[in-house]
């Protein structure tokens, strides 16, 4: 099954090399047929005209000198024989590692950077150097020096060394990502399968791509050839600014099919000016879960488009709850700028340090209301509530609902019918409602009434604010008659 892959490669022993020959063949003419070759015009050249495209000859010599490959070594548990040589040394080794038990061996891995400062600061991926013992770094002119890792940042797949050349250093600067268009020609440079400097072109493919790989996710997507090894390098625009550091690959085999992936020089540039000053990544944290809106949500919420950040729950004594927050607010703004689904608010918050006070533009019972937050540090540990118990049911939901334990707020589902509203809707037993339309729900008895009241109004569905092994999200449920 295809999977995405990060393009960090194990230098393979041996090379491969293909010889090309041609062979000059001329035409057999019987003797007995021959004819005296008649004097002929000497042939006049023909000028081609030169191929339209683009010539990146000029852009890769000005900024290859800047592009370094990365060695480096480390230790892991022994890894199964049927490990396909381009995982090793990537995140995808566990996938393939064997029994506990089996002992460590010494592990070599091969990735690419890119030189931001002339004191010799550089660029690369998380998981090139994360588990590093050591790392080396080879220039463009063959030095090969040792590296320190200043920082890194697993949540973007980014990392920042140090190496002392004891002179100033050829570099490149990051570009504004957020201005790139889809069909825009772009270079990714690097190291791919241990071979040196390479550079291939393409053109940007997508742009917010979202593959799994964390919190931050917004990729731009690129079809110019990205392979094991590439991890870490730079992704130019035409001008030679760096839009993107190269970090993954979508790929069936381990090989370039024509979809990599580059961490856009946006979010690349704030986190690294973090790694320099401080070695580390601090992101505010606003304290709440958010959902996306869908089409019967928006419908159950009386909302005309399915666009903002529900906010599921919020954190007791967080930032938001503090600023007066609610579940059930619909964020649309962040700082002026529009927020059209959480992965919006996610980024623009985590953008933010501890401690900046920030403006949310804010939908809360279908009138619009702006709050100011102060933001904080990202807790360590989030803690996690719930119970269940005995029952009653609000008629053709199709579950049954009971008192909370201990005389907590809310509905626990003690039941859930197979092929019900609810069950189609994902409720399991165990869930506990909070909120059942505009009202906070003590017991059963509130969520019965608030779908009676939502039926008289003539509402399509119901909004059902739901907790579930300490996390809060809405559920849509459509009304039925009766």
């Amino acid at each position: 099954m295809p999977s995405i892959k990060t393009p960090t490669k194990i230098l393979a022993a041996g090379a491969l090399a293909l010889a090309l020959g041609t062979t000059a063949l001329t035409p057999f003419v019987p003797r007995a047929t021959a004819q005296p070759a008649a004097a002929t015009a000497p042939a006049t050249a023909v000028a081609l005209p030169r191929p339209v495209g683009p010539d990146f000859a000029d852009l890769a010599a000005r900024v290859a000198p800047a592009v370094v490959r990365i060695t480096v070594t480390g230790h892991a548990e022994a890894a199964s024989a049927q490990m396909p040589p381009e995982f090793r040394g990537t995140p995808f080794e566990r996938f393939f590692r064997g029994q506990p038990g089996g002992g460590e061996r010494r592990t070599m891995g091969q990735g690419s950077g890119f030189i931001i400062d002339p004191a010799g600061y550089v660029v690369t991926n998380n998981h090139v150097v994360g588990q590093a013992d050591s790392v080396k770094v080879e220039l463009a002119d063959g030095r090969q020096l040792p590296a320190k890792v200043v920082g890194t940042d697993p949540k973007t797949d980014l990392a920042l060394l140090k190496i002392e050349a004891g002179s100033n250093l050829p570099t490149v600067g990051f570009g504004d990502s957020d201005k790139l268009r889809v069909g825009e020609w772009v270079l990714a440079m690097g190291n791919p399968f241990g071979l040196g400097g390479t550079a291939t072109a393409g053109i940007v493919s997508a742009r917010g791509r979202q593959i799994g790989a964390g919190p931050y996710d917004d990729f731009i997507q690129t079809d110019a050839s990205i392979n094991p090894g590439n991890s870490g390098g730079p992704l130019f625009n035409a001008a030679g600014d760096v839009v993107g550091v190269n970090a993954a690959i979508f790929s069936p085999s381990g090989g370039n099919i024509g979809i990599g992936f580059a961490v856009p020089s946006s979010m690349a540039q704030s986190v690294i000016a973090q790694l320099k000053e401080t070695g580390r990544v601090e992101r505010g944290w606003l304290g709440v879960s958010m959902q996306a809106i869908d089409p019967t949500l928006a419908s159950a919420l009386g909302l005309n488009e399915n666009k903002g950040a529900l906010i599921g729950g919020v954190e007791p004594d967080g930032p938001a709850a503090k600023a007066g927050l609610q579940p059930g607010d619909i964020v649309t703004g962040f700082n002026g700028r529009p927020v059209a689904v959480p992965r919006d608010l996610a980024e623009a918050v985590g953008g933010q340090k501890p401690g900046a006070t920030v403006s949310l533009a804010l939908l809360r019972d279908g009138k619009p209301v702006e709050e100011r937050v102060t933001l904080a540090n990202i807790p360590d540990q989030q803690e996690a509530r719930g119970g269940p118990a005995a029952a009653q049911s609000p008629a053709n939901l199709g579950m049954a609902l009971a008192p909370r334990e201990r005389g907590g707020r809310g509905a626990v589902v003690a039941e859930v019918r197979p092929d019900s509203v609810a069950a189609t809707q994902g409720l399991q037993p165990g869930d506990v409602i909070l909120r059942a339309g505009d009202r906070a729900v003590a017991g059963p008895r509130d969520v019965a009434e608030a779908v009676s009241a939502a039926r008289r109004d003539k509402r399509p569905a119901i909004a059902l604010q739901i907790e579930r092994e300490g996390g809060r999200a809405f559920v849509a449920l459509p009304l039925q008659a009766g």
